[in-house]
């Protein structure tokens, strides 16, 4: 018996439609491995027609007031958390999470992301109007930018659809959004919840693979193109861009040091940061995954992380006692398994480093010790379920092989001693430096690196300005 896929279409001047030329690809759980939907493979055709919605839409939404954007990001928040289940379990098919943490640890902070930036929308600053030239006053204006290209990864597809539409509307742009091929599920859902609340033309998706998210980004409409994703994908979509200089917004990979010194209460950090490695199947740019144990502790922490890794259950969305669930899909488990595989002869498998069960595409929490700083899975992001350890002498070797890579998106300091975690904090080169805790994010503070881990901020008054544009406006007192 075959059981009938679902259908998701794509989303466009406020209707659903399937791909031009019909095409399709198949959705696959990754907690089972097995097909549920299909979605429309897009072209050239539709990312016209998406790109021509929103450039229609966007006179009427630039022109609306701060009051009214704000207003409609209310209801939209409010939808959200009517939608909860809704949402949960069109994730759930999407990544195969854990039902009851995305539902504690997804839901709340997106709708407060939403209500942050419906308040955004209303707090834009500028510098104070002014004669700075005899006779002459001058004002700025901020301004939305115009038609926002925007591509959402795959890890966190229904976070990042938010961190993508909301600052993006919120400034008064109108969004092309397109969600991951493996992922497309929750962001079709999102544009029916936005689809009853904001004007036709205003947020369109469009589902496609590489190709359609490189055709959105060489279209001539769109002023700016966001991206969350790999160093690749950034540096090709800068590359696209700068042909006809579109603004870029890249959030791009991670390799995050987690550097301990030996004063540290070594049975909480191991806690906290077993916890920030291994969430999410270690699909985070920001997952607590390369840590660095000062030598007088190294012995002692490796087993207690190993420890608490072989206690880490990872398994289906409905078991209530994992903490992770699989990798998203088949090309990232062989990529996960492979950094194993090629290990140098003087690294350590604690434990782990291996695939679990027999279907679906789960790896065992594992952690890896003995590494040098040369060593690959030092150097590129693993992104899955494994803890590597370095041990280091003093603050300055710590500092040298914490900046030691070419990411530079987040990093943790574990200390006692307030002196030293300033040290570190001015001295790691990262977007943000956490003390004593790894991986909380909240939507007032901005997110976002530097180096391979691109530019431009998610979250935040930052996050939000930078989807406006700056104009000088300057008049005579003449008359």
């Amino acid at each position: 018996m075959t059981t009938e896929l679902r259908r998701l279409r794509n989303y466009i001047d406020g209707e659903f439609r399937d791909a031009a030329d019909g095409r399709t690809t198949e959705v696959v759980n990754p907690a089972t491995g097995e097909a549920y939907a299909t979605a429309p493979l897009s072209g050239q055709a539709d990312v016209d027609a998406a790109m021509a919605a929103a450039e229609a839409a966007f006179p009427a939404w630039r022109d609306t007031t701060p009051a009214e954007r704000q207003r409609a990001l209310l209801k939209i928040a409010d939808a959200f958390e009517e939608r909860a289940e809704d949402l949960i379990a069109a994730e759930v098919e999407n990544t195969g999470k854990p039902v009851g943490l995305t539902r504690s640890e997804e839901i709340p902070p997106m709708v407060d992301q939403i209500r942050f930036f419906a308040g955004a929308a209303r707090m834009l600053e500028g510098r104070s109007a002014g004669e700075y030239m005899e006779g002459l006053t001058s004002i700025i204006r901020r301004e939305p930018v115009g038609v926002c290209a925007q591509v959402a990864p795959w890890n966190y597809p229904m976070m990042m659809a938010v961190w993508k539409f909301a600052p993006a509307i919120a400034a008064g742009n109108t969004v092309v959004l397109k969600p991951s091929d493996t992922t497309p599920a929750s962001t079709v859902l999102i544009a029916e919840i936005l689809g009853e609340i904001l004007p036709k033309g205003v947020f369109n998706v469009v589902c496609g693979d590489r190709d359609t998210g490189r055709l959105m980004v060489e279209h001539p409409v769109p002023a700016m193109a966001s991206i969350t994703g790999s160093v690749r994908a950034g540096m090709s979509v800068a590359e696209s861009a700068a042909k006809d200089v579109k603004r870029v917004h890249l959030e791009l990979g991670g390799k995050a040091p987690v550097v301990v010194f030996e004063d540290t209460d070594i049975a909480k950090a191991v806690e906290d940061i077993s916890v920030a490695g291994y969430f999410n199947a270690g699909q985070d740019c920001t997952a607590a995954t390369r840590v660095l144990v000062q030598e007088s502790i190294h012995d002692e922490f490796v087993a207690a992380l190993a420890k608490a890794a072989a206690e880490t259950k990872t398994g289906q969305p409905d078991d209530e006692d994992v903490l992770y669930g699989p990798l998203n899909n088949p090309n990232q488990l062989k990529q996960v398994a492979g950094f194993i595989e090629r290990l140098p002869a003087h690294a350590k498998v604690e434990t782990g480093g291996q695939q679990v069960g027999e279907k679906g595409y789960f790896y065992a929490p594992t952690v890896v010790s003995g590494l040098k700083q040369d060593d690959e899975i030092i150097q590129n992001e693993v992104f899955g379920p494994v803890i590597t350890v370095q041990s280091f002498t003093d603050e300055d070797q710590a500092v040298e092989w914490a900046n030691g890579v070419e990411y530079a998106l987040a990093s943790s300091v574990w200390t006692k001693d307030h002196s030293r975690a300033m040290r570190m904090s001015k001295k790691l080169d990262f977007g943000c430096v956490w003390i004593n805790t790894h991986i909380p994010l909240v939507a007032e503070m901005p997110h976002g690196g530097f180096k391979k881990s691109g530019y431009g901020k998610d979250l935040s008054a930052y996050g939000f300005e930078d989807y406006t544009r700056v104009k000088h406006v300057m008049t005579s007192l003449d008359g």
